[in-house]
């Protein structure tokens, strides 16, 4: 292709910097697709129009896509690179390599405060704490945790333990400082600086460092001894059994003492997995697995520097050595971010023989089996439909079987804080990650039609359809109402080809377009018990959902009762006593102990609970 697809495209062609940058191609629905960074924008950008480049299936399907560009340009190639890998990242561009979303895998996280916690974690939290993971064996993790407990007296409290509330003594001692499992920080018996020092020797001990955690812990038993505090140094003799005791059952690879990580990648058609053995003081710490996205047609060394980079974005910690299965194409670029990044030379390897290449020989193998897994997994699950399913397609006189089933319920009270729910089954299980509840907004409740309605159209239109594949089969929880108003919905989304079912509450009677009648599905039918089973869950997690609301609005209108309590002494009360019951079985005393509570307003809450008028 010489010219560009319209005369916008190639105006802004044309007017391209030839300076270092990243570019984003966008398609016809303005959704980015492709994300690149460049030395020279103006020749790398151009270089995708041009016929005499070399195309490959995936460059031709993405050519045809490409509407319309964006550009970013940077001083250096160096800001390019981060800059991209960051867009990557958020944005998750179908063409790209991608790590799959992995939200499911749990963190570590060390959180950001005068006393930090440690504790697991699914959910991402930018306040300036630390993460290590995520942890695709999660038993291993779990072990890590236990073994951090056993070992370092590490609060386990949720309070807020800012300098007034040790100062006032506001948290009391808890069985953790009497058991020696905490140094009961709430009460001011270990300082700051102390906690942060063994909280650093977590973290080292999370990454592998344990040598040097164990030098530190043997030069404080040994100040302890020499100052004649027997009891505190005998603690710290025992931290250090423990953790040589851990050591002990780390598989030994290596008698080199140096940090590296073993990266490797197994790839096949479009599907591709990566793998990551951590190695630290010579002994395995751990592996971590990934599946890639947007392979198809790349080639071995493009899909191991996309997943290099992906990875180590997210990683905290970086070894002084990786060692690889094959060069990667960027390699002086992402050298040079790592060493940047880790404050420390960071060098690539790709071993060829000896115990070193062994190593990632072990790693690629491992890749390569977790691969093979999932092409399992996956043909096991194209090939095989639950019978249940299949009694389904039956009942129903389906065309295909119904493998994925999306069902909404509505809940609410009189029209108050209406919502609904919309659970999602795929071969007769359900799939949690793919459950989504919506806040409905319309101004005609309580009409369950309108509300139906609603939800329907919020999740089949928009970027929620976008991200989630339609299903073979719509369930809705009602009578023909709901049904007329769901496939009305569905009709003016041009979607009216998807099946789409109605299950009365009443009798279990089920409902389908253009038939007067319910249809005569025998009642032992597995088909039917599936049904109410969707239509059970949804109808849970709908009336979760409205709970949840209607407790927290109910809450905060107890609360607003109460002259002098605004949004910040009411979110201080219930983050002191944790509910509404707790604060109405408080004396004046405890009350006036929350954060902001003066004793006349402390009164005035007593006084509202208790129904005595104020003076």
């Amino acid at each position: 292709m010489t010219v560009a697809r319209n005369q916008l495209l190639h105006d802004k062609l044309q007017n391209l910097p030839g300076k270092p940058g990243c570019y984003l191609f966008t398609d016809a629905g303005g959704k980015i697709i492709y994300i690149g960074k460049a030395k020279n924008l103006r020749s790398r950008v151009r270089s995708y129009f041009q016929s005499s480049r070399v195309e490959g299936p995936k460059l031709k399907r993405l050519r045809t896509k490409i509407v319309d560009f964006e550009f970013i340009v940077t001083d250096t190639e160096m800001e390019a690179l981060i800059l991209e890998m960051n867009l990557v990242k958020e944005y998750r561009p179908r063409y790209n390599v991608n790590l799959k979303d992995d939200k499911t895998f749990p963190y570590i996280r060390v959180t950001h405060e005068r006393f930090p916690r440690i504790f697991p974690t699914r959910r991402i939290v930018k306040d300036g704490s630390r993460y290590f993971g995520p942890y695709t064996d999660v038993s291993s993790m779990r072990t890590l945790l236990k073994s951090v407990k056993r070992i370092f007296p590490v609060r386990s409290c949720n309070y807020d333990l800012t300098a007034e509330v040790v100062e006032k003594k506001k948290v009391k001692l808890c069985l953790d400082y009497h058991i020696k499992k905490c140094d009961g920080p709430c009460e001011g018996l270990v300082e700051k600086e102390e906690y942060g020092e063994m909280v650093e020797q977590v973290v080292n001990f999370i990454n592998g460092k344990n040598k040097a955690v164990v030098q530190e812990l043997i030069t404080r038993m040994q100040k302890l001894s020499s100052e004649r505090r027997y009891r505190e140094a005998s603690r710290v003799r025992d931290q250090v059994n423990f953790i040589e005791d851990f050591q002990y059952k780390q598989k030994v690879v290596t008698d080199e003492t140096k940090d590296r990580d073993i990266v490797t990648v197994a790839l096949e058609d479009n599907e591709a997995c990566g793998v990551v053995f951590k190695v630290r003081d010579g002994k395995i710490l751990g592996r971590q697995h990934f599946l890639l996205s947007g392979v198809e047609g790349e080639s071995i060394e493009t899909v191991s520097t996309g997943f290099v980079k992906q990875f180590y974005l997210k990683e905290n910690f970086v070894p002084e050595e990786i060692y690889l299965s094959v060069a990667l194409n960027e390699a002086t670029e992402v050298q040079l971010w790592l060493t940047e990044k880790r404050k420390g030379n960071v060098k690539f390897f790709v071993p060829q023989r000896g115990q070193k290449a062994k190593l990632v020989q072990m790693s690629l193998r491992n890749a390569r089996l977790l691969l093979e897994e999932l092409q399992l997994q996956k043909l096991k699950a194209k090939d095989h439909v639950h019978y249940n399913v299949q009694a389904l397609q039956r009942d129903l006189h389906l065309k295909t079987a119904p493998r994925r089933i999306e069902c909404f319920d509505i809940s609410n009270i009189q029209g108050t804080d209406p919502v609904a729910s919309m659970v999602t089954f795929v071969n007769g299980k359900p799939i949690k990650s793919d459950y989504r509840k919506f806040k409905i907004r319309s101004k005609d409740t309580p009409d369950d039609f309108a509300m139906m309605a609603e939800a329907i159209t919020r999740r089949y239109s928009g970027s929620l359809a976008s991200k989630m594949e339609l299903p073979d089969l719509i369930l809705v929880d009602g009578g023909k109402g709901q049904l007329s108003a769901a496939l009305s919905a569905l009709e003016k989304l041009s979607l009216a080809r998807l099946p789409l079912a109605a299950l009365a509450k009443r009798l279990d009677e089920v409902f389908l377009p253009g038939a007067s009648d319910s249809q005569n599905i025998p009642r032992t039918s597995s088909g039917l018990k599936l049904l109410q089973q969707i239509r059970d869950e949804a109808h849970r997690f709908a009336i979760t959902f409205h709970r949840s609301l209607r407790k927290k609005r109910t809450i905060q209108s107890e609360l607003d009762k109460i002259d002098g309590v605004g949004p910040s002494r009411r979110n201080a009360l219930l983050k002191y006593f944790g509910s509404v019951k707790q604060i109405r079985e408080a004396t004046v005393d405890e009350i006036e102990m929350a954060e902001g509570i003066p004793i006349d307003l402390a009164k005035r809450v007593w006084e509202h609970f208790h129904f005595v008028s104020p003076r």
